[in-house]
Parts: C-alpha cells; structure tokens; sequence
C-alpha cells in the first residue's frame, strides 16, 4: 500500500497459491517478476526475466534454494546473483550475472511485494483470512461503482452481502485491469465462505459489465 515516505508495499498474491517450490508470475507498479518459494519455504521476488535470453523467469522451475530459467537451466539465488550454467557445469558464475530482486514479506495469510523502501512493514490484517484470490478485467472505479462502496485507506472496498460484511482487498495491475484479493473475517463458516467466493464472482462479472458500458460511451 501507499507510504507517505520513499515505498510501498503491494499485495501480489496470497500465502495458499505459493507452495514451496513453486513459482508464479506477478506484478507491482514497478513491472513484472517472478514470486517464488524455496523448499524450505523462503520467499523471493526476481525480475521476470533470464539475462541469458530474456525467457521469463516465472515459466521456470524451483529446486532447492534456487529459481532455474526452464529455457537453458540457469540458475538463480534469492539474492539475485546466479549460482550454475547447466551448459559449463565447471564455472563459477561471475557476480555481473544477476537478476534484479524485489523486498518480499508474508503477513496474515498475504504476500507483499515493496516497491521502492517502504519505512514500514506491510498493513496487517488481523482477524482476518484471506479466502481467494481473481482477476477483473476492469479498473478500481468500476469496482468501486459494482460494489457501491469506496476504497479506504487501507485499499479494501467492503461489501456486506447476507448481513455479513466481505473486503475486497484492490490491486491494480494493467490498464483496466484489478486483481482482487477476498477476505474475511477468520470465525467465518464453511458455508458463508463459499457464499462470499460467489459475491466475489458476481463483484467480478457486474464490474467488467461496468467497464465495457464505460469503454463503449
């Protein structure tokens, strides 16, 4: 979220959609990367591309404590430096061989990314779970207008569906486009978290419908 000082932090993914050893691509104001996490369960933040040949990173592959390109099998540490060249197996790699890495934090069930140096740490959201993640194809304000709420300080749009209230959790990604992150209170029951992955939808479906009549006036 927005800092009054150098950074921000961004909400890119949530806890339950990495695994260890695994990786997915992302996206902050800053660009896009590669998310991952290591066996052991470290999470890193690399820029989305391979300096050999410009493969994305986030098609890769993890093992161990490294993120491997899947194109030719260059390897790289969560600092950034590589660490093997499947194709000279002798060869130290030089330090000038690197991939850029972002500061990367878990709190509450959400993975955030900073964009610059955030003075500090990411918003936390206690009390809460955080239940699914989707992407709209719409931006903030046709969210905003489905939803009939406003977005507050702390970027979450809240909506009470049922008599029982659901945050939106907003980040936008590209032009007109909003990943959306679904939280709820954590003494919510099985049977209203599948109502409100519903609400989600329908929020998702009634904001793209808003923006389409936009981009058609």
């Amino acid at each position: 979220m927005p800092s009054d000082t150098t950074g921000s932090w961004t909400p890119v993914a949530l806890s339950a959609d990495l695994p260890a050893g695994t990786v997915i691509p992302a996206r902050t104001p800053a660009g896009s990367f590669a998310l991952w996490r290591s066996e052991s369960g470290r999470l890193s933040a690399s820029a989305d591309r391979c300096p050999h040949r410009g493969m994305r990173l986030s098609h890769g592959f993890v093992r161990g404590e490294a993120l491997s390109c899947i194109y030719h099998g260059w390897s790289y540490a969560s600092e950034g430096h590589c660490l093997r060249i499947p194709a000279h197996p002798g060869l130290v790699p030089p330090e000038t061989i690197r991939v850029a890495t972002q500061k990367v934090a878990e709190s509450d069930g959400v993975i955030w990314v900073a964009v610059g140096e955030p003075a500090d740490q990411p918003p936390r959201f206690e009390g809460l779970v955080p239940l699914r993640s989707l992407a709209a194809q719409a931006g903030i304000a046709a969210i905003e207008e489905a939803a009939g709420a406003k977005t507050g300080a702390d970027g979450v749009v809240r909506q009470v569906v049922d008599s029982r209230e659901i945050r939106f959790l907003l980040v936008e990604q590209d032009h007109d486009q909003t990943l959306i992150h679904v939280l709820l209170d954590d003494k919510t029951a099985s049977s209203d978290r599948i109502a409100a992955s519903r609400a989600a939808e329908t929020l998702r479906r009634s904001a793209e419908s808003v923006q389409a009549k936009g981009a058609l006036v």
